[in-house]
């Protein structure tokens, strides 16, 4: 199974984030779970999402970049649901070997995020938090998928977006049916 972390403030006034979730929730074996629809009062079920995230093979955040960094309701649910013992630390082994996947949008376009764009900085400079999150709990980090300027995108490039995302959780997606076909043979 493939868990999928949307971590959308506005997700009504999305159009990248909700065009990305939607393509998503047609995969099989994928249960997309929107931190803010199920949390808007930001009180966690940890007990929930950490069940998520054990029948999981792959888990994705996917967000909007806020401030260079997540959204805070995902910061929030990284300090409640990853927790020493379960998700990293001595028998925290919970995340341990699963593929973590970081879908991001931006705002910025690419030059933006260039030495000589507006942010002063590659991109690059801002993965190190999630990476190491990822890496900490032991799972293995995949080179993220960032759509930049995912505002001033249209619906058409924005659908290609959301296909080249497909193509990149294709292979755990093929594994897991692979896996399923092999429980029901005799």
């Amino acid at each position: 199974m493939i868990c999928v972390i949307l971590a959308h403030p506005y997700p009504s006034r999305s159009r990248a984030n909700r065009i990305l979730a939607e393509a998503l929730r047609q995969t099989p074996s994928l249960e997309l779970r929107s931190l803010y629809d199920l949390y808007p009062d930001f009180d966690i079920d940890v007990a929930a999402e950490q069940g998520a995230l054990e029948r999981a093979r792959m888990v994705v955040w996917m967000h909007p970049v806020f401030w260079y960094s997540v959204p805070s309701l995902l910061k929030h649910w990284f300090d409640r649901v990853l927790l020493p013992g379960w998700a990293f630390g001595e028998d925290g082994a919970a995340l341990r070997g699963k593929a973590c996947l970081w879908v991001a949008t931006t705002g910025g376009d690419e030059h933006a995020y260039s030495e000589h764009g507006v942010h002063g900085r590659s991109f690059a400079d801002f993965v190190a938090p999630l990476q190491q999150t990822a890496r900490f709990c032991g799972m293995q980090w995949q080179p993220p998928f960032i759509v930049h300027g995912a505002g001033r995108l249209d619906d058409e490039s924005l659908q290609r977006q959301a296909q080249g995302l497909l193509r990149r959780i294709e292979p755990w997606v093929e594994r897991q049916m692979q896996g399923v076909a092999g429980e029901l043979r005799p």
